[in-house]
């Protein structure tokens, strides 16, 4: 038998020490993003319920929705339960953060962050105006601008700008642009206005202005998502699918925008000196259950859960529609909106996706790079 030398007491203390300070490391990890705001921007697919406090026909205030929410009732999320900021709060550890509108959000709820999302906005200013009163994107911006006035008189300007400059941020705005103006009527004023891909070009320059002043603001870790397939949600199955197929026009839409969306992030990145803004995939992440439904359980994901007319793709999600009996069977929970087990989904791409969905890096390692820094 082959002796083993005794190791000295010399590497035994510093083994420990190695394994103590991997130990601490972790904890304070998990301190840090525990701690971390949250701040969400952008539409319905994370609106956690400002447009309830306003005069406004984009409100998901009413049943069926809400149905799977922990209190089995409304709260304004276009969802039969969780939203995908809802989601990532759990992966950050941290409680849901509540609409900037609410009147709860005093107090040490408003160290946690805010959610300015707004139902129906979309990039450009005059997306979303048959809504009425909506917090259009600049709108939202100002508010995380007062928001940073309100926290500093409680504690101070300089924590204020470490809490915004540690946040993480989160901004889904886009789509609206498309199915809310651009493709809204025939001959839309848009339409008229610019040929397709000359419009997915000024909608990339504005989003980039609004991303530098979000920027501008201290935000230095920033979540962008691109359009879902917007010619495959059952709303556009139903007013412009064929035999059964997406709108090849807003497809095509979706296909000229996201890579260009990257695109435009890598350059701001770029401009920038460091990788701020993160890129999720959302389309491919939807691709991958809309054509395979199966594969992620789901009995189809054509039909939305609630609706009525063809694909139940037709009006809103009202007490008088269709309700399916079990949504994690449904991709779509209303004519536009994924069900809560498809955001489970794409927030599981979020975080530990690869290159493919998450450009340049997944949040798992964004979080993990970040804890480092600040331990």
């Amino acid at each position: 038998m082959m002796a083993f030398p005794f190791p000295s007491s010399s590497f035994i203390i510093m083994t420990c020490l190695v394994v103590i300070f991997l130990v601490a490391g972790s904890e304070a990890a998990k301190s840090n993003n525990k701690a971390r705001a949250f701040f969400v921007f952008g539409d319905s697919l994370v609106d956690s319920g400002n447009n309830n406090y306003l005069v406004t026909t984009a409100r998901a205030d009413s049943p069926p929705y809400g149905i799977d929410y922990p209190t089995g009732r409304p709260t304004g999320r276009f969802s039969n339960g969780l939203n995908i900021p809802d989601l990532i709060s759990q992966q950050l550890g941290a409680e849901s953060v509540l609409p900037y509108l609410s009147p709860e959000l005093r107090g040490e709820k408003l160290l946690n962050g805010a959610n300015f999302a707004s139902a129906g906005i979309g990039i450009l200013n005059d997306t979303g105006a048959q809504f009425l009163n909506i917090i259009r994107m600049y709108r939202q911006l100002d508010y995380f601008g007062e928001y940073q006035r309100r926290v500093s008189g409680q504690i101070g300007a300089a924590r204020t700008k470490t809490l915004v400059n540690q946040a993480l941020v989160l901004i889904t705005v886009g789509g609206n642009d498309f199915v809310n103006n651009y493709y809204l009527v025939p001959y839309s004023a848009r339409s008229r206005q610019y040929s397709l891909p000359d419009y997915v070009k000024f909608l990339i320059i504005e989003y980039r202005k609004l991303l530098q002043r979000l920027y501008d603001l201290g935000a230095r870790r920033v979540l962008v998502t691109g359009t879902g397939p917007l010619g495959c949600v059952p709303a556009e199955l139903a007013m412009r699918g064929t035999n059964g197929g997406c709108s090849a026009e807003l497809q095509r839409a979706a296909s000229l925008y996201n890579p260009q969306l990257v695109h435009m992030i890598q350059g701001l990145n770029k401009k920038i000196g460091k990788d701020v803004f993160i890129a999720a995939n959302t389309g491919e992440m939807h691709n991958n259950f809309v054509n395979n439904p199966k594969a992620f359980g789901f009995t189809t994901s054509q039909i939305a859960c609630c609706g009525q007319g063809p694909y139940n793709g037709i009006g809103l999600c009202t007490s008088l529609s269709n309700l399916c009996p079990n949504r994690n069977l449904y991709a779509f929970w209303d004519p536009f909106h994924p069900s809560e087990k498809a955001n489970k989904l794409i927030v599981q791409q979020i975080m530990s996706g690869s290159t493919k969905y998450m450009n340049p890096m997944n949040l798992s390692t964004v979080l993990a790079l970040d804890s480092t820094s600040t331990t």
